[in-house]
């Protein structure tokens, strides 16, 4: 008995001396979990194996938290965690902000915090002698090689429960962490360009979203005048909210572009409306303006419609609607032309996206092209009116009331995102550039590439504050609110750029498995006694039957 109990020993210890041997040169996890939440992605492994420098992480999501901040606090830890099972140069820290007793020095974390990046979130805590309001600030500063970056841990969605925010805060974790990982290791930077020449935004009204571009590329703005090298240096072109017809040299210049498989984000403008024009004349009309694009478009796959959406959903303006005295008495009034699109799809570029404001938007079409997947990624509310041009604008509609059964359109779609090979709109035509570099092939079937189409060109324009200061894209100074404009470009131009895949991991779900309290408020006694007693009695069971067991076996 005793040489078989000492061979067992010897066994149990090669066993597991074999095992770890094992584990160290073949590494594997296991998740159990039902949406796979502990799996990511394999460009965020891939990622994350290819640093060779520490990336630390400081976590200001420490404190005493109400409880779905808690979970959130948790469940960015277990992800950190599983960053550093792939990669040693994963450092994190958590904490807090703020220093109870000592306000000066709390008020200069605050002022720290908002200088690199990080907005802070003012939540209503229940508490024994009443309500009061705490400070918190949901995010993290990433560090490498003496770079930071802020990183937003939270993300918000209007109108939705603070449940459903902190469930979708945990789906975007590892897209938002890995992104910041990206974003700072990033060695060669692709080339994003603002196209000029035809009246498009100038650079004060995309100053915003071009310095949040310039974070992961290189930004530049230019004019193509018919030469067929001008975006050879460029990854991905921007197209904002042009204004004069496109000759059909610089159309042919962008369309081999697109050939050799560069990424095109086109927002335009159909129809010409605009509300300078209502501060002279108490109304205007919006006529279907040409920009030269439409044959374009439509061998791309999308046909861009002369009207204007109008909806219910709408982001308010401000309206003077009496005086009192010499002072005008203004007021903030649902403006139907200014819809509030949401998401069309779970597509991983606009999945969990906030509302995003539009200005004069018109719907659009998919129409047939072989070999292009089409996805429509935002549209309008159910309580959409589509109205024809020449269009009637006015804002005697503010004060006569909306008539709400004219509202029955459906959602209408305004945002577009077509892959594949595309085929040249200038296939079987004389180029029209006749001098052409030696050497140079016309290409009449591309190469697999990307564009995003948006029928409205106001969405990447910024506003400014009364300095003339430009203002975070999305935010309304009228509403103090922030849409999800520059969450939806940034997003746009990454999925365009998207080399390693990141933006795969917005697709993750990870489903929020919350208690039935009604069910838990009838039947309170049977559920205590089920978790409570029942255990209990069970194990005395289990060791009643054992005793018994042992006492006929050794009491003879």
């Amino acid at each position: 008995m005793r040489r078989h109990n000492i061979v067992s020993l010897f066994l149990s210890l090669l066993i597991i001396i074999a095992v770890n041997m094992i584990g160290l040169r073949y590494f594997m996890r296991l998740d159990l979990t039902a949406e796979k939440r502990f799996t990511l992605t394999d460009a965020t492994r891939d990622l994350l194996r290819d640093l060779d420098d520490y990336v630390y992480f400081q976590v200001y999501l420490e404190g005493d938290f109400p409880a779905g901040f808690k979970r959130l606090r948790n469940q960015t830890r277990e992800m950190l965690d599983e960053f550093r099972a792939y990669s040693d140069f994963i450092q994190y820290e958590f904490i807090n902000p703020t220093h109870k007793g000592d306000r000066e020095r709390t008020q200069e974390n605050y002022q720290m915090l908002t200088s690199k990046g990080l907005q802070p979130t003012q939540l209503q805590v229940e508490a024994e002698g009443g309500r009061s309001q705490q400070i918190i600030f949901p995010g993290a500063i990433v560090g490498y090689r003496g770079d930071e970056t802020a990183v937003s841990l939270l993300q918000e969605q209007m109108g939705a429960s603070s449940e459903r925010v902190i469930n979708t805060s945990a789906q975007a974790l590892e897209y938002n962490l890995a992104s910041a990982i990206h974003k700072l290791t990033l060695e060669e930077k692709p080339t994003v360009a603002f196209l000029e020449g035809n009246r498009e935004l100038d650079f004060r009204y995309v100053a915003d979203i071009t310095y949040e571009l310039e974070e992961f590329y290189h930004t530049d703005r230019l004019r193509i005048n018919g030469d067929i090298t001008a975006l050879d240096h460029v990854n991905s072109l921007i197209v904002a909210k042009p204004l004069e017809e496109f000759s059909e040299s610089d159309k042919f210049v962008i369309d081999q572009f697109v050939m050799d498989g560069g990424s095109v984000l086109w927002l335009i403008d159909p129809v010409y409306a605009s509300m300078d024009s209502l501060q002279v004349n108490p109304e205007t009309i919006g006529m279907a303006w040409p920009l030269n694009l439409d044959d374009m478009l439509f061998r791309y796959g999308v046909r861009l419609n002369t009207d204007l959406v109008k909806d219910l959903q709408a982001t308010p303006i401000p309206i003077t609607t009496g005086f009192m005295g010499d002072r005008p008495q203004i007021e903030l009034l649902p403006w139907n032309f200014f819809p509030l699109v949401a998401p069309a799809s779970q597509h991983p570029l606009v999945r969990n996206l906030n509302a995003v404001r539009t200005e004069f938007v018109s719907s659009l079409d998919t129409v047939s092209a072989e070999g292009i997947d089409k996805t429509i990624l935002l549209q309008s509310s159910p309580y959409s009116r589509v109205v024809q041009t020449p269009a009637h604008i006015s804002f005697d509609i503010l004060q006569h009331g909306v008539d709400e059964s004219l509202y029955r359109d459906g959602p209408q779609p305004v945002a577009v995102l077509l892959e594949g090979a595309f085929e040249s709109v200038f296939r079987h035509r004389v180029p029209p550039i006749e001098t052409l570099p030696p050497g140079y092939e016309v290409r009449e079937q591309g190469e697999p590439s990307r564009m995003i189409v948006v029928s409205d060109g106001d969405i990447i324009r910024n506003q400014f504050d009364n300095q003339g200061q430009p203002l975070p894209l999305g935010y309304d100074r009228f509403l103090d609110e922030t849409f999800g404009n520059r969450d939806f470009i940034l997003n746009a131009v990454n999925y365009l750029n998207d080399d390693r895949g990141i933006m795969e991991s917005r697709a993750r779900e990870v489903r929020l498995r919350l208690l039935d309290r009604s069910r838990i408020s009838q039947n309170r006694f049977a559920i205590q006694v089920i978790n409570v007693a029942l255990p209990v009695l069970v194990i005395m069971a289990f060791a009643a039957v054992r005793l018994y067991i042992r006492k006929r076996k050794y009491g003879k």
